[in-house]
């Protein structure tokens, strides 16, 4: 997942960037509701968390303008306020769930993939494509229950485009993936789809990756 994490605590940021990282997620912290926009508008994310006690501008104001601006990625809302009327007020802004401080690290980790499964019509913490399954939980790749050897980069795109398998994704949106806060090269995202082609093959699996050219990549295999 890439996680966006919107936290004016640089030590409360700092360990949410280095506890999610350590799953897997490609995670950025914006420590202001305005480097939060501007992070949630500009770059693919698939969650975002978002203290409500921000310096510049209101938890619950950022939500609502990032709403406005068109974000479609399910919101987490992080409070330490415990009365019903703050939490139905986020809610009711555009947020899809909240968290109350202090919290813990399992508990955030399961609302966050509910919350990005249920976003991409999935229920259950797998993604699965005929006998190809990933589990998202585990990060784990099989193909009619044999495990597949990627790497953790082919796995990130495997699992994007497999969630996002109803859309052309561009390179330039799988470097951002793989790569979160540092500029990649696009011509490696050709030789790992290459790589990850020729490892489903090898299992048995016809190619389920097209190049559409100009434009990025498809999987071009139903996913449920």
């Amino acid at each position: 997942m890439r996680i966006l994490v919107v936290e004016d605590d640089p030590l409360l940021s700092h360990h949410l960037k280095v506890q999610l990282s350590e799953l897997g997620n490609q995670v950025q912290v914006a420590l202001s509701a305005k480097e939060g926009h501007y992070q949630a508008i500009n770059y693919p994310i698939d969650v975002a968390i978002v203290d409500l006690g921000l310096p510049d501008l209101d938890g619950i104001n950022l939500i609502k303008k990032l709403r406005d601006d068109g974000l479609k990625a399910p919101i987490l809302i992080l409070t330490a306020r415990l009365h019903w009327k703050d939490k139905v007020e986020g809610l009711n802004s555009g947020a899809d769930d909240y968290l109350v401080k202090p919290f813990q690290k399992e508990e955030l980790i399961a609302r966050l993939d509910a919350l990005v499964r249920r976003s991409a019509g999935f229920v259950k913490p797998l993604i699965t494509s005929g006998d190809l399954e990933i589990d998202l939980a585990a990060k784990r790749v099989t193909l009619g229950d044999v495990p597949v050897d990627v790497t953790a980069f082919e796995y990130l795109i495997l699992e994007y485009l497999m969630r996002h398998n109803h859309e052309v994704v561009t390179k330039r949106r799988l470097l951002d993936v793989i790569y979160a806060d540092r500029e990649g090269d696009p011509n490696t995202i050709e030789v790992m789809v290459s790589r990850l082609r020729k490892k489903l093959s090898r299992n048995g699996l016809d190619n389920p990756i097209s190049t559409i050219r100009g434009q990025g990549y498809k999987f071009n295999q139903p996913c449920s």
